[in-house]
């Protein structure tokens, strides 16, 4: 497929406003798209040029972005900024600027799909002192061989925020509808596989083989989440509930074939090389076995647990590992089983995986009660929380483990103001002291591939927190306005607040009311912040509250 029919499906896609009527577009699309494009046609469509599982990263920020796009226009990059401050959207001041183009005559070489792709390859596989020259000439190479329109989405791909209003769940539709496969099968391929381009091509070639699909050692998948609920409610939904305690500490996925061991962060990053001493603790328990498990690392000190940024600054690391694991020592608690020597388990129920779970590994299982009474369930959720746990987890005993499902499963019980997870897409100058610093937030919910802004919080921040936040989110500002800055979508915030209220000043219709940091998510993916279903959810349950409270 030529580069640019991909840039015109793009363009028609943006203007199309009703789900259906985007999935049938896309669909046909699809059959226009040979299998060999297939899976970039896809993974590009939704802005993530590599499959989940992949380890290859993009690593562009704005400001590289646009020295090369001032170089191949043969203006200065002053000159890029004030364009994109001043239309607000990368991608359409991208095209702009091309248009008028000075340097290059266009169509030097007329990209394809593949091109583009592989390009993308090279650039991701760029390393040491001269990676930052290296993806510039690249992008550069990219740029000059591109029309405006697709300049365009070529800006969108490499920010990683394509923003014509297509997610997963569009796209595996769309699969379903030209290929006449369940919608159910494609989504469980995804989560068995965490490739939607290859359960794309399966579903369009090969159905058997998709139905037949198996969890891939090394390959690491997503990780099943969790709703807050309340005891009772878990309680009238399960019958009975297996309670676990809900550990302040990171997320980890740990495969091993029987000689090799690697560990997976919540965002699927290998951590491995950070992490020696938790790695060679699963390997001795996993000694004799292929597995895959799911679990999290706490930070233990003199027998106390410390909070979650302890084990966050070891998975970070990359340097002087052996003097960081002195300081703290990490100690793993697994809680399910993906994969156990050659069998998938994920569609078994829970209660099957614990048993082979504590059959094969009987070390660092994390401990659990089951039952139906929900004074039993309250004081086990007391002493979690005496115990230094953030609370307890209530597990439906016979579920299936959904990758990547927030789905009601799994129910968190935790004992602090109602929180959520929001991407930050922008921020505000500070005053007075912190004048040089950011002072506030803008706060984005998900929905598709968008980001919709839902609120501002400049409460809950000490001096040091704003210092680190700069440094951090200095590099990925995408666009200025006065005061204001926006950024690439890139870290998430815990966020506390008081209630959900409606607010015509907000995109999503809805603002938080006191809202307070509690923490950077770095353990989290943009991808897990809260979407604006979860926000109405939350908004309608908090007014069934308030009603039978009167």
């Amino acid at each position: 497929m030529n580069f640019l029919t991909f840039a015109r499906i793009c363009k028609e896609l943006e203007g199309i406003s009703g789900r259906l009527d985007r999935i049938s577009f896309l669909s046909k699309a699809m059959e226009e798209c040979s299998v060999e494009d297939l899976p970039s046609f896809i993974q590009l469509l939704m802005g993530r040029p590599f499959p989940d599982w992949s380890q290859e990263k993009l690593g562009i920020g704005p400001n590289l972005l646009y020295d090369a796009v001032a170089y191949v226009i043969g203006r200065k990059k002053e000159d890029v900024i004030e364009t994109i401050n001043r239309i607000g959207d990368v991608g359409s001041a991208v095209e702009t600027l091309m248009a008028g183009k000075e340097q290059m005559s266009f169509f030097q070489d007329e990209l394809t799909l593949s091109d583009v792709h592989d390009a993308l390859i090279t650039i991701a596989g760029s390393s040491g002192e001269r990676s930052q020259r290296d993806k510039t000439r690249m992008i550069q190479r990219l740029l000059s061989d591109a029309s405006p329109l697709e300049a365009r989405y070529i800006a969108g791909i490499l920010l990683e925020d394509m923003r014509i209003g297509i997610g997963e769940g569009t796209i595996r539709d769309a699969i379903a509808l030209l290929t006449g496969t369940d919608p159910l099968l494609i989504e469980h391929g995804i989560q068995v596989i965490n490739d939607i381009g290859q359960v794309a091509i399966l579903a369009r070639t090969n159905r058997d083989a998709l139905q037949k699909l198996t969890i891939t050692l090394f390959h690491p998948v997503r990780m099943m989440l969790a709703k807050q609920g309340t005891i009772g409610g878990a309680l009238t939904g399960f019958g009975s509930v297996i309670a676990e305690n809900k550990y302040d500490g990171a997320r980890f996925q740990f495969h091993t074939d029987g000689n090799a061991g690697r560990i997976y962060s919540r965002k699927l990053e290998d951590v491995t090389d950070a992490l020696p001493d938790v790695v060679s603790l699963l390997q001795e328990a996993a000694a004799g076995h292929t597995v895959i498990l799911d679990g999290e690392i706490v930070a233990v000190k003199e027998g106390r647990i410390l909070p979650f940024q302890n084990v966050l600054k070891r998975f970070r690391r990359k340097h002087n590992i052996s003097a960081a694991r002195d300081e703290v020592e990490l100690v793993p608690y697994l809680f399910d089983m993906l994969f156990l020597d050659g069998d998938t388990l994920i569609d078994s129920p829970f209660t099957y995986r614990r048993e082979k779970l504590e059959a094969a590994i009987p070390r660092f299982v994390a401990p659990q009660i089951t039952g139906s009474d929900k004074d039993t369930i309250e004081l086990f959720y007391h002493e979690a929380l005496d115990a230094g746990h953030e609370g307890i987890m209530l597990k439906n005993p016979g579920s299936r483990y959904t990758p990547g499902v927030r789905g009601k499963d799994w129910i968190k019980i935790k004992p602090e103001v109602d929180t959520l997870d929001l991407a930050v897409i922008g921020a505000q100058w500070g005053e007075g002291k912190r004048a040089h610093l950011y002072g506030s937030f803008l706060l984005a919910c998900r929905e598709d591939d968008r980001f919709l802004p839902v609120s501002r919080v400049a409460t809950g921040f000490s001096d040091e927190h704003l210092v680190w936040l700069y440094n951090e989110l200095n590099s990925s500002v995408v666009r200025t306005q006065g005061k204001d800055l926006f950024f690439e979508p890139r870290m998430v915030f815990e966020i506390g607040y008081a209630e959900i209220q409606e607010s015509p000043g907000y995109e999503t219709g809805y603002a938080l009311r006191f809202p307070r940091f509690i923490r950077v998510r770095d353990d989290k993916d943009i991808d897990e912040v809260n979407t604006r279903s979860d926000i109405l959810y939350r908004y309608f349950q908090q007014g069934r509250r308030d009603n039978n409270a009167c």
